[in-house]
């Protein structure tokens, strides 16, 4: 199982951390130790003193693809959820200005953490998702699929041509605006189209 994650693909995320509006999607992947399961509480690292919340539609492949045409994408996953990109926020600041890959600012153990999963049939329009992030009761990120520069079904088309897709494999599809550091004692609630798909302590 890996790990397949999406940069910059809201705008006005770009916006609040001052990125280039890319021509393509950002790719970026996570080990399997990433994974946080539902039902567990995040651990503050050692390593960083300003990890950041990423909140993110989440995809599970449900068959084995390479070079997926989008109009077949749906084919390849029944389920969906929302997901935290927990971000070491000061450490990727300081290997970007540096010019260096981001791995140990996004791919550390526990940094991919995953809501409980929902058949994509209940959702309705995938492009019509609302999804929000709540943090000690107040909203700190608001998403819209539609508001997506790469929607799900584009974003397995292009995956697929350089990773071939294998059951199990999880897709992060990028985060809205609305970013911020967490801290011990947090209590963070995850919601698509009103309904809770995860509630996180942050110990």
């Amino acid at each position: 199982m890996k790990i397949i994650c999406v940069g910059r693909n809201y705008t006005e995320h770009i916006a609040e951390l001052q990125n280039e509006k890319p021509d393509a999607p950002v790719i970026f992947m996570k080990p399997d130790t990433a994974l946080l399961k539902n039902g567990l509480d995040f651990y503050l690292p050692e390593f960083s003193s300003e990890i950041h919340h990423e909140v993110e539609l989440v995809v599970k492949i449900s068959k084995v693809g390479k070079y997926i045409a989008e109009k077949f994408a749906p084919n390849y996953y029944e389920q969906l959820t929302l997901g935290i990109d927990f971000t070491a926020r000061d450490i990727q600041r300081s290997l970007k200005e540096k010019g260096l890959p981001w791995e140990k600012a996004k791919a550390f153990d526990n940094s991919a953490y995953v809501g409980q999963w929902v058949s994509k049939k209940s959702l309705g329009d995938l492009n019509d998702i609302h999804f929000s992030l709540n943090k000690n009761q107040e909203k700190v990120q608001l998403g819209h699929s539609a508001k997506m520069l790469w929607k799900i079904d584009e974003l397995i088309a292009y995956v697929s041509k350089f990773f071939t897709l294998k059951t199990g494999d999880l897709i992060f599809t990028g985060t809205p605006a609305g970013v911020s550091e967490i801290q011990r004692g947090d209590f963070l609630e995850g919601h698509i189209n009103n309904q809770e798909i995860f509630n996180l302590s942050i110990k």
